[in-house]
């Protein structure tokens, strides 16, 4: 995928989030590079896939 972005001037006055994943990124501003990766130490039979839990609001 390519794309141009054009920075311009951002001002951010007030910023309210309901909710966020354990596994989410939150970004304001600019950023050249974001890497992600993940890695699990445990075997695939030990995963327990279930209700999701929220994180507590502040």
């Amino acid at each position: 995928m390519n794309f141009t972005v054009v920075n311009k001037n951002i001002c951010v006055d007030n910023i309210r989030m309901g909710d966020c994943s354990s596994a989410s990124i939150f970004l304001v501003g600019d950023a050249e590079t974001i890497s992600l990766s993940a890695a699990f130490d445990t075997p695939p039979e030990s995963l327990i896939v279930g209700p999701f839990v929220p994180l507590a609001s502040p």
